[in-house]
């Protein structure tokens, strides 16, 4: 067969039709440009691609790998830009309610657990797109139960970050704050997310698979996101992000209906 592995033996690894293959293939791409570029979206955009394809339950521990990758590429920017005292209560709360999500996920029927996460998804972006930033975001209160929740939607359908950004919005940060804020929150969940997912017997070798074989694509994609955040284009990331995850959320809730 020589060196080089064909496309059958990339689908037979990750246990998916070369059809699937490369539909999920160009998502994780797509996935790591958005990454790159806002600083989150990129679980949210594989969950709402994928999820009428694979189980939420499936993609939840191969969402963890990509991000874990896309976290370490953006670690450095991050921790420049970030509000940390910001970040480290956001993590704090959102270890606390991971859990809870988590149980749902594995407990619930796996077309419910579908729609639940493709819903998450829209309704969530929809709040962003459409700019609902509650005075109640802007206080401590308001900073302890959105990380909760965060937590609970993170084990839910991997969603957390855009549960995160609503928060941040509403603080009128600067883009690149926002950014690296997001960034920063999403890597320090990945150290509480593997105990949970651990925990809960989620992550599993097709997983690992999975996840090592579509890295190299995010990694593409979180560089060329990141090459693409430029002052001339950070008043219109936000919303291109936005629009992107209502569309394709809603095709994924529509393939279901």
């Amino acid at each position: 067969k020589g060196v080089f592995m064909s496309l059958d033996d990339f689908a037979a690894l990750t246990q998916l039709s070369q059809q699937q293959f490369l539909f999920v293939a160009a998502a994780c791409f797509l996935a790591g440009v958005v990454r790159g570029f806002s600083g989150f979206g990129l679980s949210a955009l594989v969950m709402a691609a994928l999820a009428s394809m694979i189980a939420p339950v499936e993609l939840i521990p191969v969402c963890y790998i990509l991000e874990g990758v896309a976290g370490l590429m953006m670690f450095r920017g991050g921790v420049r830009d970030a509000d940390m005292p910001t970040v480290w209560t956001l993590a704090i709360c959102s270890a606390i309610g991971a859990p809870l999500g988590l149980l749902a996920t594995v407990t619930v029927p796996v077309e419910t657990s579908k729609m639940i996460a493709l819903g998450v998804v829209l309704c969530l972006t929809l709040a962003q797109l459409f700019k609902v930033n509650a005075a109640f975001l802007d206080t401590k209160p308001g900073l302890y139960v959105t990380g909760f929740v965060a937590g609970i939607v993170t084990g839910l359908a991997s969603v957390g970050g855009l549960v995160i950004a609503l928060y941040v919005l509403a603080s009128k940060s600067e883009p690149k704050t926002i950014r690296g804020t997001l960034a920063m929150f999403l890597f320090l969940t990945m150290f509480t997310s593997i105990i949970y997912l651990l925990a809960y017997d989620v992550m599993n070798m097709l997983a690992v698979m999975r996840g090592v074989v579509f890295t190299p694509l995010v990694i593409a994609g979180v560089l060329i996101g990141t090459w693409f955040f430029r002052p001339s284009l950070q008043g219109f990331y936000k919303r291109f992000c936005l629009l992107l995850l209502v569309s394709l959320a809603l095709i994924g809730l529509v393939r279901l209906l």
